[in-house]
């Protein structure tokens, strides 16, 4: 993810918004694509009359959206109403530990039970991932990463009807963990994710009901080159590494799931682009993910859940809507594509998951679009929460996915005339 700047009314999973396309160039920057921008091709594959195939598996869809976090009950219900109408079966909420904190302040636990309350009167499943913010933030420490893992803790104790807590935000970046690489280009952020993400579900181990531990939330891209521009990692390479850390402490896998963020290089390619030919890892790149899992951890990855729990295609602003957004100038959403092209292409997205068999589940960011253009404006409803023309398309489809009735799969892909 790359960031965009700084976003008006979402403090946590918000505030990532827009970091998630294109954040290197070469290496895993996914330029050995398979396809082409121009939003008019199809992905799936067609079947000749007669031959066999599969119904998709159902999919939790969800949205990461903090607008849930109000100060008031019925703000929150606004929002979870405006998302259950679009389609949506869940919710993923942030929570952001700061140094020295062992569990979330009077105000954060406020927020969340607004948020969590209207997400279970609209049907909602509510998800939260923990995260440090940037990474001046980073837990570099073992007393601090504990002091994070006691946060998550006591946010599972106060909220147990939260049944899924995910652990960091894009630890394979540099604008989320430092340092990335240690001496002889060794791989620290890796190895310092390890450790957080072990002392957290050892934490969370002890809570009951004990949630659902998702690791990772990885970004797509990286460029795997230490002392570059930018010192970041590909998925491939930091799940490798990952391996590595969890083969040196000898325990068991601490994690339940995966979480992938497999946002495009931006929201003009199409969600079945491929990316053979490098370390880029989106929706499209399934069969590459499950075997650098099963490199990475062996049998025990086979079925290991995977959810991508942040994707998103931006889409335009019409003028009559401008009034509702700010920074009207900024180029960060030149990759802006139509209403119809984000239907299709969310549509595509569901599709595909829906024939990825370790795959639960798709969170879209957001519900709304970010009133600020160097934010994203991936949403269902324009900022002045109107609909897109998008949202229709959208909540069929979505309600389709729910019920395991989107699409027909051959082949590890959806069938197009199936």
């Amino acid at each position: 993810m790359h960031w965009k700047g700084p976003l008006l009314a979402l403090a946590g999973a918000a505030a990532v918004a827009g970091i998630a396309i294109g954040l290197t160039v070469g290496g895993g920057s996914g330029s050995s694509a398979t396809s082409s921008p121009s939003g008019t091709e199809e992905g799936g594959t067609t079947v000749a009359s007669g031959t066999k195939t599969n119904p998709g598996h159902k999919l939790i869809v969800g949205t990461l959206d903090d607008s849930f976090k109000q100060p008031t009950a019925a703000a929150a219900e606004r929002a979870a109403k405006l998302s259950a109408d679009a389609g949506f079966n869940a919710v993923l909420l942030s929570s952001m530990w700061t140094p020295g904190a062992t569990a979330p302040s009077a105000t954060e636990t406020q927020l969340l039970r607004n948020a969590i309350g209207a997400a279970a009167k609209h049907n909602l499943k509510p998800f939260v991932f923990v995260w440090s913010g940037l990474s001046g933030n980073t837990p570099r420490t073992a007393a601090a990463r504990s002091q994070f893992a006691a946060y998550a803790a006591a946010l599972a104790r106060a909220f147990p009807q939260v049944r899924s807590i995910v652990v960091g935000n894009e630890p394979n970046l540099n604008t989320f963990w430092m340092p990335q690489y240690g001496p002889g280009g060794s791989d620290a952020a890796a190895a310092g994710y390890y450790d957080l993400l072990a002392r957290t579900y050892e934490a969370l181990s002890r809570v009951s009901p004990r949630p659902q531990v998702i690791g990772g939330g990885l970004a797509p891209r990286g460029s795997d080159r230490p002392g570059g521009k930018r010192d970041t990692h590909s998925p491939t390479r930091f799940i490798q590494d990952l391996g590595a850390a969890h083969r040196r402490s000898g325990g068991p896998l601490p994690m339940d799931a995966l979480a992938m963020h497999p946002y495009m290089r931006t929201s003009k390619f199409p969600p079945s682009e491929t990316h053979a030919a490098s370390t880029t890892i989106t929706i499209g790149d399934y069969s590459k993910l499950m075997a650098v899992l099963a490199k990475a951890f062996g049998g025990s990855s086979r079925s290991l859940p995977v959810y991508y729990t942040e994707f998103g295609v931006q889409t335009q602003v019409p003028q009559d809507h401008s009034k509702a957004y700010a920074n009207l100038e900024s180029p960060a959403a030149v990759d802006a594509v139509d209403t119809g092209t984000q239907a299709r292409y969310y549509r595509e997205a569901l599709q595909l998951a829906a024939c990825q068999p370790n795959v639960r589940g798709l969170l879209i960011l957001h519900t709304f679009d970010e009133p600020n253009l160097a934010g994203w404006q991936s949403g269902l409803y324009y900022a002045d929460q109107t609909p897109k023309d998008s949202l229709g398309d959208f909540r069929d489809a979505a309600e389709a996915a729910r019920k395991g009735t989107l699409t027909r799969c051959f082949g590890g892909t959806f069938v197009r005339n199936g």
